[in-house]
């Protein structure tokens, strides 16, 4: 065999590995990674796992430096965030700003960061006025050490609606407004999602005689909500359509709107948290993320980048309904069967070295035997 043929070989084998290890990887779908708990995995038995569900990102609440470590070379999307308590000193001082980039974003040459997300939950309380000088600084940082292309925003939840119901009545809350408008105004020039937060659950715990278990759960099969031409099957998308048609009346309804979090908890509030609601929540929203349309009914032919919430349940937040969102106990045991695998079963170090055991074997065998 020339040598030509020889590294045209090696090569197709590499690329059909690479199609096989991320071939059913969901391009919209990624997962939180929260750190209240006592007993987490190892962070590289964490990336495996993420590596093994096939999902496209993972959310990091701020820089765990071990963690982002095991995610170079994975391709896994990174959304990260500094601190809530950083943002003010972030807005105040430019130099400040670009050493954090320096720091947790630099040194990283071989992970996807993506998305740096400037507060969680911030607009409404004291620190939110900061924010938008934050993510100016910020994209100015990472312009400088030559990231431009990751995207910053801010992460806001569905309290910072005045109204939502119908979905084309939504609207910020007039104290947040302005603010609102300068953060998006920053994310149209620079062509960044909105992130927001979405939870069906509280809605309909909080009010199960007007919101259907089916509608909250993606289990309707007829439409519940009819808002003009729009039909809506399930709360998720009225949602964030509520956010699409704010963004429209303060004149900025091409800003993309990216869900930061989303799931339902499996404990702690019977009978509206369980495996089965849990279940069947987040199954609905992964078929609806993975088949089919992709958008909701106002803005159809716009994909939503989703996290879920969570990885692991943590341990060491208040009250056994914020312990309980997750797809995975510490031990990495499934809570349910969420991601279809059998984690007991799988090595936790990953599969890579049987991919590349093979490709040299074969390789071997054509070599000699070509």
């Amino acid at each position: 065999m020339s040598n030509s043929t020889m590294f045209l070989v090696i090569t197709l084998l590499f690329i059909l590995a690479r199609l096989t290890a991320a071939g059913n990887m969901n391009p919209f779908v990624g997962v939180c990674d929260g750190r209240n708990g006592d007993n987490l995995p190892p962070p590289a038995q964490i990336v495996s796992l993420y590596k093994k569900i096939n999902v496209a990102g993972i959310r990091l609440y701020e820089p765990v430096p071990d963690l982002i470590v095991s995610l170079q070379g994975t391709g896994l999307l990174v959304a990260l965030g500094p601190r809530n308590e950083e943002i003010k000193t972030l807005a105040e001082r430019y130099e400040f700003a670009l050493n954090w980039v320096k720091t947790f974003i630099a040194p990283y040459k071989n992970v996807a960061f993506s998305w740096i997300t400037v507060g969680n939950e911030v607009i409404e309380g004291e620190i939110g006025r900061y924010v938008p000088q934050a993510m100016k600084n910020l994209k100015a940082a990472l312009t400088e050490i030559g990231n431009s292309k990751i995207h910053v925003t801010t992460v806001i939840s569905t309290a910072s609606l005045a109204n939502s119901y119908p979905p084309s009545a939504g609207v910020f809350k007039p104290a947040i407004t302005e603010l609102i408008t300068e953060i998006v105004s920053i994310l149209s020039s620079t062509d960044s999602p909105l992130m927001v937060n979405v939870y069906p659950y509280f809605a309909y715990a909080s009010d199960p005689s007007h919101v259907t278990l089916e509608y909250a759960t993606f289990r309707s099969t007829s439409p519940v909500v009819t808002d003009g031409k729009y039909q809506y099957t399930n709360i998720f998308d009225a949602s964030l359509d509520a956010f699409n048609a704010a963004l429209e009346k303060i004149n900025h309804g091409s800003v993309k709107v990216y869900v930061a979090e989303t799931g339902w908890p499996t404990r702690g509030n019977v009978p509206y948290t369980s495996v089965e609601n849990a279940r069947a929540y987040n199954q609905g929203l992964l078929k609806k993320l993975t088949t089919g349309n992709k958008g909701t009914p106002r803005r159809p032919n716009v994909p939503v980048m989703t996290f879920f919430f969570e990885m692991f349940n943590e341990d060491l937040k208040e009250g056994e309904v914020e312990k309980s969102f997750g797809f995975f106990d510490p031990d990495m045991a499934p809570v349910y069967d969420m991601w279809n695998i059998n984690v007991s079963s799988y090595n936790k170090e990953g599969y890579s070295w049987v991919i590349w055991t093979m490709l040299i074997i074969t390789s071997l065998f054509l070599f000699y035997f070509i």
